[in-house]
């Protein structure tokens, strides 16, 4: 019998062994896709492309259970496809809670799907019933990652960071700034003063709400599909006044409508499409788009199906086009959600071909460079520089 029982507790422990090593990685590589197209990047895009300074405003990288610092192939991000993309910023959100069932139409907020991942990836067991600890531990992964990276990757918090790493990629050297996000302030657990906490540990933007309405905002995919909680207002004006970039991606009308009119700080959308080019549901309105132009943000255009309908980077080149003409090139950047579940025709290390297609689209290299980067860069900068009311008591 002790025989048996020892062999039960054996193929007990090789079964336990093999789902937390492998299921986590199963998961990822049904969900981050990279489904190859055919890539047009001639010899000059490729000489612009090496000129530009790169920001994108949304990767989801964190979320998964591989290191920033190995090429790996799956997914679509990782610092050296960074590298190898020439990219001088990278936004790196945290994604704490996802719906059951998840879609862009109606989700509930009871349900949880991130729960059974942290378990399976082995976070620390703190992550494992706290929305707020499982950003903590974002934020704790990304400070690892730099540290282990041999001096290319750094957490960017301050404006000053911002450029140290700048003359720094204009002295030669090979690194990449990573800067934190929070996708859907549901991990402030329903408290303002958790704000802080988050700011504290590095986080210098964020959006209000993801897939479900939260304690914050109305989500464009939630039930009611409503505007600012009172908590929510009291959020952003306390996002302002710290230098905690406020993004609208995935909010409801309502929301982004109150956020416009109630902003003092320039406000983006970190990552989607528009409705003139991909009419889906998560994507802005032409009034959204000028709106967000009037507080000085910018919009992150991203490359797949439900951002422009398609995978092709011309249909990106369309989508930036489309900002451009109804608010200005100073108004349009890059938001890819890499690692984000979403399927891409590229990864990050051939994000050239987003240049080809933008020189295609006959934009000007001046022009290209804001969108690569510049606009995203400048509206960061500005962003995260605390205001004078940043000391006042919560």
């Amino acid at each position: 019998m002790r025989r048996i029982l020892l062999a039960v507790l054996g193929l007990v422990l090789v079964a336990a062994l093999a789902f937390f090593t492998l299921a986590p990685g199963i998961v990822e590589r049904s969900m981050n896709q990279v489904v190859a197209i055919p890539l047009k990047i001639t010899p000059r895009a490729r000489a612009l492309h090496a000129t530009l300074q790169i920001a994108d405003m949304h990767a989801d990288t964190l979320l998964w259970q591989r290191s920033l610092l190995d090429r790996s192939e799956r997914g679509q991000i990782d610092l050296p496809r960074l590298l190898a993309g020439n990219y001088t910023l990278q936004v790196f959100s945290s994604v704490t809670k996802t719906p059951k069932g998840q879609n862009y139409d109606a989700n509930p907020s009871d349900t949880d799907n991130i729960t059974a991942l942290a378990i399976a990836d082995l976070q620390p067991p703190r992550t494992w019933g706290s929305l707020l600890q499982r950003s903590l531990w974002h934020a704790q992964k990304l400070d690892r990652y730099a540290a282990a990276s041999n001096g290319q990757l750094r957490v960017i918090r301050s404006p000053a960071d911002l450029d140290r790493l700048l003359a720094d990629r204009a002295g030669g050297k090979k690194v990449v700034g990573g800067m934190l996000s929070i996708e859907g302030l549901q991990d402030l657990e329903g408290k303002l003063a958790n704000l802080d906490v988050l700011y504290r540990a590095g986080f210098r933007m964020a959006g209000l709400a993801h897939f479900f309405d939260n304690e914050v905002a109305g989500s464009m995919h939630g039930e009611a599909k409503a505007g600012l909680t009172p908590l929510g207002r009291q959020v952003v004006r306390r996002m302002e006044a710290l230098g905690m970039v406020v993004d609208v991606a995935h909010s409801s009308h309502a929301t982004i409508a109150e956020v416009l009119a109630m902003a003092q700080r320039p406000v983006v959308a970190s990552h989607g499409g528009v409705q003139a080019t991909c009419k889906v549901n998560r994507n802005l309105t032409d009034d959204e788009i000028r709106g967000i132009a009037r507080t000085g943000g910018v919009i992150g255009i991203g490359y797949w199906d439900a951002a422009i309908c398609s995978t092709q980077p011309a249909a990106a080149a369309a989508a930036i086009a489309h900002v451009r003409d109804v608010a200005g090139i100073d108004h349009v950047g890059l938001g890819s959600d890499f690692d984000g579940a979403v399927t891409t025709g590229f990864d990050a290390s051939q994000l050239a071909a987003v240049t080809q297609a933008l020189i295609d689209h006959g934009f000007s290299d001046g022009d290209i460079a804001k969108v690569m980067g510049g606009n995203v860069l400048r509206v960061l900068k500005a962003g995260i520089a605390p205001s004078a009311a940043a000391n006042r008591a919560v």
